[in-house]
């Protein structure tokens, strides 16, 4: 993490159909996010909707494939990323903005219903020619070192 950034971890709904891209040789992935929290109001009785924020959602690589091959529109999701600022001109030099939530980790909402994992194989870029040695962490992620079966006895 860096210091000055701003995290956040949003609960929504897909609001748009998950549009997958390749940029170079990593998949990018983005979609609507609406968030639409609510409010019990006790002189009606019951919850009410309040205003939605909408979020656009980028990601990259495994997570982006990973997203395309889960999400699909309408869907309870949970998104943890950080927030950054979308700057360009549009078509008559005006300069533009908007707020992008950049995803580190998307999920279903396990409070809305029920999902099925299913561990993704490593895409043909990652592998290589080395041998292969079992992990329970991709191998782009940690090093994995051998540990000592059995104290020295020396």
């Amino acid at each position: 993490m860096s210091l000055n950034e701003t995290y956040v971890t949003v609960f929504g709904r897909v609001g748009s159909d998950p549009d997958l891209k390749e940029r170079g040789h990593s998949p990018h992935l983005s979609f609507r996010l609406a968030s639409t929290p609510r409010q019990f109001d006790k002189n009606l009785g019951y919850f009410i909707d309040k205003t939605t924020t909408w979020f656009q959602v980028e990601c990259w690589r495994q997570l982006a494939q990973n997203t395309a091959d889960s999400v699909q529109l309408g869907q309870p999701v949970i998104v943890a990323g950080k927030l950054r600022t979308h700057e360009w001109k549009d078509d008559n030099g005006e300069p533009r903005s908007r707020l992008v939530l950049e995803a580190f980790a998307i999920g279903h909402d396990l409070n809305r219903g029920t999902a099925s994992y299913t561990k993704s194989a490593l895409r043909s870029s990652e592998t290589s020619t080395s041998e292969v040695t079992a992990t329970p962490f991709p191998a782009d992620e940690y090093s994995v070192t051998s540990l000592p079966l059995a104290a020295d006895a020396a």
